[in-house]
């Protein structure tokens, strides 16, 4: 089964939209993870919504990602596009 995202969306607090390519869709909270490391950098909104895809994971500019294996185990299912 392939995990890999195909598009990623911001949404507001600190939340994302996900599409797996496999056609899946869900909506991933990253408030758990902005106190640790370089995910402090994605509490300043401006760059938390630069979130794209790169190589399947959802990626931002100064190499912050999160894997699409962590997406798909904590990612709250969604059948619509927000």
């Amino acid at each position: 089964m392939n995990s890999d995202v195909k598009k990623v969306k911001p949404l507001p607090d600190y939340q994302i939209y996900v599409e797996i390519e496999d056609g899946r869709k869900g909506i991933f909270d990253l408030k758990p993870y902005l106190d640790f490391g370089v995910f402090r950098e994605l509490r300043e909104v401006s760059y938390f919504n630069q979130v794209g895809t790169l190589l399947g994971a959802v990626t931002w500019p100064h190499e912050q990602d999160i894997a699409p294996e962590t997406l798909v185990a904590e990612m709250r299912s969604v059948d619509y596009a927000p």
